[in-house]
């Protein structure tokens, strides 16, 4: 089955040297990875610091070849950024599927695990045994969340759909707002020239 899999460390020095290790053994007989990067959450902002993959297979114009990506983009991005944790819920409201709770807490479980400070390994991985990459972390202080790679993918497309409509219900109130101040700002305009035109009269007629 194919699935991401996230490894949240208490150590940060232990990332490291377990990441080292798994570019080895990127492929064997119980499991293959198809990507993997690390994470770090940086003033309440996840980025990326590092990352691999398998070769020439994960093309961003293939369905997984631009999972990983994706899920960068909505775990750093603004929707993340504004509601937090929360974006979980907000998704889930979007989605119609009997295995909903486990398809809306990938985001929220790396969001609500990964403390300020933490790395942790995300994977997309191709495994035969649900615990065959976990193995790879057994001597290590670790949380690990596996996520169904198919249900993260329609998350992360929920994700970039809800985006987009804030986006533009953003510019729709900017224009709005700049129509106004506009408006404010030609009856200003039209007062002062009013109030110029009497002044000019008033300086005439006094004469």
């Amino acid at each position: 089955m194919e699935n991401i899999v996230t490894v949240i460390f208490k150590v940060e020095s232990e990332v490291y040297q377990a990441l080292s290790e798994l570019k080895r053994n990127l492929i064997n007989g119980n499991y293959t990875i198809y990507q993997v990067g690390l994470v770090k959450k940086v003033n309440d902002k996840i980025i990326v610091i590092d990352g691999v993959d398998t070769g020439e297979t994960t093309l961003d114009d293939t369905i997984a070849g631009g999972l990983l990506g994706g899920l960068f983009g909505v775990l750093g991005g603004p929707l993340e950024i504004l509601l937090g944790g929360s974006v979980g819920s907000l998704i889930g409201s979007s989605i119609d599927d009997d295995d909903m709770d486990k398809s809306i807490s990938l985001i929220e479980n790396v969001s609500n695990n990964l403390g300020e400070g933490n790395v942790a390994i995300i994977m997309l991985v191709q495994e035969n045994s649900g615990d065959a990459v976990e193995l790879n972390f057994s001597k290590y202080k670790v949380k690990i969340i596996r996520k169904d790679a198919v249900i993260v993918l329609d998350e992360i497309e929920v994700v970039k759909k809800i985006e987009e409509e804030m986006k533009k219900e953003a510019k729709k109130k900017l224009r709005e707002t700049k129509k106004l101040e506009n408006k404010q700002k030609i009856e200003e305009k039209r007062k002062a020239m009013k109030a110029d035109f009497e002044a000019f009269k008033q300086k005439k007629l006094s004469k």
